[in-house]
């Protein structure tokens, strides 16, 4: 098993997120959030706060040209 690194830095609404494959950010509040990862995913994750429900939906780049 293999080791891992992250580490978060949270600057108002944005956060940057360091991990060993790169930098990413993501931006929003309790209830949504947009976040790309370090190799360019992207997705949005929507919640519900105090319940611990999500809903998380992936953002492709082929979805964007249509």
């Amino acid at each position: 098993m293999g080791f891992g690194f992250r580490k978060s830095v949270k600057v108002g609404p944005f956060r940057l997120n360091f991990s060993k494959s790169g930098v990413g950010h993501s931006v929003g509040g309790r209830g949504a959030r947009y976040t790309k990862t370090a190799d360019g995913r992207r997705h949005m994750t929507l919640r519900v706060p105090g319940t611990g429900l999500s809903w998380r939906r992936p953002l492709s780049r082929r979805d964007r040209r249509r």
